[in-house]
């Protein structure tokens, strides 16, 4: 009797603007700014502020594209749901399992990337183990706030991107004096090709701003949601470009490392060491928000709209009766991210390598899906469309550039890797034929059951 009745609730409706703005800026940074910065700069040098920018632009323009299905058909289930509506199970599904798929892969490389921010401040703790226990103890806080209701997560979220922000404004603003110009050149020491390879690692470090839209069923004003969308976008889109123009005009790119994060040694060199101590806890900030309410807010939001779309085990579908959460499948990521951290720390390559390279693969096809489910919802409903609270401008400005962008991000990841590409034509391959036979097998025992029935 209780299992039915979690079964048959629905996420709370808890989060205002301020909260789902800080859902998107905190999704998208990570260690994908603070420890993966430095192997973007050595790869195309001043030139890396560009490759970044497209990034994040594409996001950007990615996000007004999707406004209007995100106000229209809110749902926990975002890309999952809209793609259903519009080309068919197979694709909705395709599209929102590989974007929770991805947030799972992040969750793992994320996860390390906080066990290794947080050894910086205890620099007496030696040996392998007190990384991995520092990014299990975090991972395992994260997954308990968000089983403990959205809310909490939520303003734990907002608090902590607050203060991210603010260290990150002023690192700009009082560091802008300090730039030396000669830092800047050449822009492009590794030609063309150094900056086509940036451009993957500048997704890597903005592509999780999609997050907000499966926020979409827990919302109180839908209309919030699309505004939300753009000022998180625009937030760090600013933010992230001011600072890295100030990182690199501080040290010069072929003296950045990936050793550590270069924002701590920049703010080293302006603030001195107290500096880097808040430069750090910043990273340890971004890390904390990404796993927070990428990882375990998103992936779990859309695990819980396939399972009761009947996509997934229906466990997956469960809501805690009080705190209004999807706790089996917050438990899930939990476990599997868990999993990844111990493969990370035993093979850091695959991890760092090979499955974040699958993950961004992953979310190109969500977002692409995504997309052509925007502009069919256009086309099939212009009066519902019309009729909406909010209405992407200049249409079909943003679906273009953002395919332009998907493009120019699938070039830059995979022209120089095939063999990537070919990887993940087999797994999404596998992944058809595991959701053929789970269909069929569901269908059979539900015509089974009836049978009985009767």
């Amino acid at each position: 009797m209780s299992n039915q009745s979690e079964l048959e609730l629905n996420p709370q409706k808890k989060l205002g603007f301020w909260a789902v703005w800080a859902l998107g800026v905190g999704s998208v940074i990570g260690d994908g700014i603070f420890l993966l910065m430095g192997q973007g700069i050595a790869i195309a040098g001043p030139g890396s502020i560009v490759a970044y920018g497209i990034a994040g632009f594409s996001q950007l323009f990615l996000l007004i594209a999707l406004g209007e299905l995100a106000v229209g058909m809110p749902s926990a289930g975002a890309m999952s749901h809209w793609v259903d509506r519009f080309m068919g199970k197979w694709w909705g599904f395709l599209a929102g399992f590989t974007f929770a798929i991805g947030w799972v892969i992040a969750g793992g490389s994320v996860g390390i990337g906080i066990g290794k921010i947080t050894m910086w401040f205890f620099p007496q703790l030696q040996g392998d183990f007190w990384p991995l226990f520092f990014s299990i103890l975090f991972i395992s806080i994260f997954a308990i706030l968000n089983i403990l209701g959205t809310e909490i997560a939520a303003k734990t979220q907002l608090l902590l991107v607050a203060i991210m922000t603010i260290i990150m404004a002023l690192f700009s603003i009082i560091g802008l004096k300090d730039i030396n110009i000669n830092h800047f050149t050449p822009f492009l020491p590794h030609g063309a090709e150094g900056f086509w390879s940036a451009i993957p690692l500048g997704a890597y470090a903005y592509l999780g701003a999609v997050t907000l839209t499966t926020a979409g069923g827990e919302v109180k004003n839908p209309k919030d949601l699309p505004k939300a969308m753009i000022w998180a976008s625009i937030t760090f889109l600013i933010l992230y470009s001011a600072a890295q123009f100030v990182l690199q005009g501080l040290i010069p790119w072929n003296e950045i490392t990936i050793d550590s994060s270069p924002f701590t040694v920049a703010a080293e060199m302006v603030f001195g060491i107290a500096g880097a101590y808040i430069m750090n806890m910043t990273a340890w900030i971004a890390a904390a928000t990404c796993l927070l309410m990428g990882t375990f807010y998103a992936s779990s939001r859309i695990f819980y709209a396939q399972a009761k779309s009947g996509y997934l085990p229906a466990f997956f579908g469960r809501i805690h009766p009080k705190t209004g959460t999807p706790v089996y499948g917050i438990t899930v990521v939990w476990l599997l991210s868990i999993a990844l951290v111990f493969l990370g720390s035993s093979n850091p390559n695959f991890l760092y390598i090979e499955l974040s390279n699958q993950m961004v693969f992953a979310w190109l096809i969500s977002w692409s899906l995504a997309l052509v489910a925007g502009v069919l919802y256009r086309r099939n409903n212009l009066q519902e469309v019309k009729r909406l609270a909010w209405n992407q401008p200049l249409y079909p400005l943003f679906p273009i550039l953002g395919f332009i962008g998907i493009m120019i991000v699938f070039f830059g990841s995979f022209v120089g890797s095939p063999i990537t590409l070919v990887r993940g034509v087999i797994w999404m391959g596998i992944l058809y034929i595991l959701f053929k036979i789970f269909n069929k097998t569901k269908k059979s025992s539900n015509t089974v059951g009836k049978g009985k029935s009767m």
